[in-house]
């Protein structure tokens, strides 16, 4: 961003399998906005931080979704962080920070309703507000409580544990594994001997088979994400399917979206 300028960015081709730097976006230059812009309810917001999550490579495919795919020549959507520079509302102030789902550019204007005012506890810090604070840690949070009804004395299981939801090497856990080890299939069914109760799946593929393996009965898994399969030209199915019935397992899937009218109760 200059004096005069900011800059937005654009979808320029659908990636068939992994996003090419340089060919997938470009950037587009815009004159600088400013309170003279603005439309009565509405506030202009410089972005700080962008939300990068795995779930956004899904926007880009021509496919039917929970969302409509971002069009070529479209600028990416996304959630941001930023404060606002200039305001046309009672409701939010010049000088705030705030979090909403906007689009990946260095300004935009956004109605102050669809604003969440961003409130650090003691010892956060400003990014929590895309993390745990944020949709990230709701998904966490209202999966684990709603969809997994997690409860005392459960064996719990989640995939992608080092990515934005989970954290749990972080947090602390009773084992860690890596997937690119070349014995993880093995130390995965060694250490679920006591059979999963409660399985957040964030990956989908081979290792959601491998879950569906070593499900206790009347499992509940949690299916939050495929990453495994989201650059994939012919993705995976379950093999395993079997074992829904067997163990008679409860497979939910969900989005963060359905509980965005409770993200107030999740942080407090």
């Amino acid at each position: 961003m200059t004096n005069s300028t900011y800059d937005s960015i654009i979808l320029s081709k659908r990636p068939e399998d992994f996003i090419v730097p340089g060919v997938t976006f470009s950037v587009k230059t815009r004159e600088k906005l400013s309170a003279n812009d603005l439309k009565d309810g509405e506030v202009l917001v410089e972005t700080l931080y962008l939300a990068i999550e795995a779930a956004m490579r899904g926007w880009l495919s021509d496919v039917s979704s929970y969302m409509p795919p971002v069009p070529v020549g479209g600028i990416m959507p996304g959630i941001i962080l930023g404060e606002v520079i200039a305001s046309k509302s009672d409701e939010v102030k010049v000088g705030q920070l705030v979090t909403c789902f906007t689009s990946w550019s260095e300004q935009v204007i956004v109605a102050a309703k669809e604003v969440q005012p961003v409130v650090i506890p003691p010892n956060g810090r400003t990014t929590d507000a895309l993390g745990v604070l944020g949709s990230t840690g709701m998904t966490a949070y209202f999966g684990i409580l709603e969809i997994g009804a997690v409860k005392a004395g459960d064996f719990v299981v989640v995939s992608a544990a080092a990515g934005a939801v989970a954290w749990l090497k972080e947090l602390g856990c009773d084992y860690a594994l890596n997937y690119k080890d070349e014995n993880f299939a093995l130390e995965f069914l060694e250490q679920t001997g006591d059979l999963i109760d409660v399985y957040f799946d964030n990956v989908g593929g081979d290792i959601l088979d491998l879950a569906l393996s070593r499900a206790n009965l009347k499992a509940r898994f949690i299916v939050c994400g495929a990453i495994s399969q989201y650059n994939a030209a012919s993705p995976q199915g379950i093999k395993n399917m079997a074992q829904v019935v067997i163990k008679r397992i409860k497979i939910e899937g969900f989005l963060i979206f359905d509980y965005v009218d409770r993200f107030i109760e999740a942080g407090t």
